[in-house]
């Protein structure tokens, strides 16, 4: 008897549908074909030892299980469920009425119980796409799923709750999740307040820019001047995520399995720091089985390289493409792959190999060649994709002794949404642009043109700088977006001059070589 049970496959942060058909006839062997990787082949076994210690019998038959569409790559032990509710339905031990109205996945353990999968959320959109009556997966991703509404999301804890509900001899109840309720639930207080910072009040307002209009942002400060402590506060001013956000945030947290039991939805922007030892492979995503990398994991958050000349170079060289472009697309024989990449880069360094070049009490011990060398590990065009450069002072004592607070995040945060509010209304009729940092030429000459006096700045400066066009573009950018943050409509010389002197840690002027 023949049987036929949905699945599906995960292509980048998207699911395919997979049909799995089981066939049950006179002979022996089990045999799985349709392009099964390792742990796909591996699937026998377990469910074999599943079925026999859930009450039943594995079919002492042939099997022969194929999945469909053949071309396609199946990865993970996900399969194990519907392999083993088809095997059972063609061995007429599972009910087929309703078998095809339903999206199985969950990895089998040796005792019949229903173990986690990776991509649960992408897999119930895709169910409530073809208009299924529900989605059986693991208990443990079910809250995952059920964010998805208008479709049925089960539950299960084993392979038997499964067969006696194909078989009417019981029910499963739909797990509920109001998304919209959940979301605002969700959106918590943060760990760490920019109240705590001491000083730094130009740090402090170059990360406000930066919060507001997306921007990149690169610290270079001597050790101990707070460039670690200070972005671990990022977060905490920066704008909430929207709903649509969060749903696509998520989608990437699940294809890579980074969700916790019982999450529905991420509210807070991720905010991701790898270490320098990291590989191009784990930075960008790919491998033999294709995952998201840091990047696509900071994806609508930050992304938090620290002590960033110690990063080898072709990890760092990587990311240009991202930076520009806000995806990746990586390419390999077998497989191509595109992943969203929308993240704020924010980074952080010493000015020289000892890390006291520019401390205003203790000396520096390196060489010019020593600094040029050190700083020449970062690339033109990486560097130039930063937007704002910002130089670290260490804070006095008198600073540190104080017990006057700083301004409070919260204080912060509501400037940058203000901020926010006006680019979402200017950007309403251009698709995919929802912040400064994100404007086209075009929308640059649109909307961030200065006044006669700002353009008379920028040309004296771009000119004796002899900064590229894409520092050009990165300078009226920043401009615009400190516009916001005055309430201006036009961007003024006074603006102009503020982003410029976020770019003074040009090498050649930072180190006057």
């Amino acid at each position: 008897m023949l049987s036929k049970i949905l699945g599906a496959a995960l292509q980048g942060i998207d699911a395919i549908a997979v049909e799995i058909e089981a066939s049950v006839d006179w002979g022996s062997g089990y045999v799985l074909v349709g392009l099964p990787d390792a742990a796909v082949r591996e699937s026998g076994e377990r469910v074999r030892c599943a079925i026999d210690n859930s009450g039943f019998k594995f079919p002492r038959k042939s099997v022969v299980i194929n999945m469909s569409p053949a071309d396609i790559k199946k990865e993970g032990s996900a399969y194990d469920l519907p392999i083993a509710i088809g095997i059972l339905a063609s061995d007429e031990k599972v009910s087929t009425d309703r078998l095809g109205r339903y999206m199985l996945m969950g990895e089998l353990s040796l005792d019949g119980s229903v173990k986690p999968i990776k991509g649960a959320l992408p897999m119930a959109i895709l169910a409530r796409e073809m208009q299924l009556d529900g989605f059986i997966l693991p208990k443990h991703n079910a809250t995952e799923a059920a964010v998805v509404n208008n479709l049925n999301v089960y539950g299960v804890d084993n392979i038997l709750q499964v067969i006696n509900f194909f078989n009417g001899t019981d029910t499963l109840e739909p797990t509920v999740v109001d998304t919209r309720a959940e979301f605002a639930r969700a959106q918590g207080s943060f760990p760490y307040d920019f109240s705590e910072v001491k000083g730094q009040e130009m740090v402090k307002r170059a990360f406000e820019v930066a919060c507001a209009g997306g921007h990149n942002i690169m610290l270079i400060g001597s050790p101990g001047s707070g460039k670690s402590m200070m972005a671990k506060r990022l977060p905490s001013i920066l704008p909430p995520l929207s709903l649509s956000e969060a749903l696509e945030t998520t989608k990437i947290h699940s294809v890579a399995g980074k969700l916790s039991q019982g999450t529905t939805l991420l509210s807070v922007r991720p905010y991701r720091a790898p270490h320098h030892t990291i590989s191009p492979v784990a930075l960008v995503g790919g491998g033999t089985y294709p995952t998201p990398g840091e990047i696509s994991l900071a994806h609508n958050g930050v992304l938090f390289l620290d002590e960033l000349p110690e990063f080898n170079r072709s990890v760092l060289e990587v990311m240009r493409q991202p930076l520009e472009d806000r995806h990746i697309s990586i390419s390999r024989a077998k497989y191509s792959i595109d992943y969203p990449a929308s993240f704020m880069l924010v980074a952080s360094m010493n000015p020289c190999p000892c890390g006291y070049y520019g401390h205003p009490t203790k000396q520096c011990i390196c060489t010019p060649h020593q600094r040029h060398q050190y700083m020449s590990k970062i690339s033109g065009p990486l560097l130039d994709r930063i937007d704002l450069q910002v130089e670290v002072q260490p804070v006095n004592f008198d600073q540190m002794a104080s017990k006057a607070p700083g301004e409070p995040s919260a204080a912060i945060r509501e400037r940058v949404i203000k901020a926010r509010a006006i680019q979402s209304l200017r950007f309403k009729n251009h698709p995919g642009v929802h912040c400064n940092a994100q404007m086209t030429p075009s929308l640059l000459h649109q909307y961030a043109e200065p006044d006669a006096e700002g353009m008379a700045q920028l040309r004296q400066t771009i000119t004796k700088m002899n900064m590229s066009a894409r520092a050009y573009d990165r300078i009226l950018k920043v401009a615009r977006t400190i516009a916001d943050l005055d309430g201006s409509v036009q961007v003024r010389s006074p603006h102009i001059m503020e982003a410029i002197a976020y770019r003074n840690l040009d090498r050649s002027n930072y180190f006057n070589l």
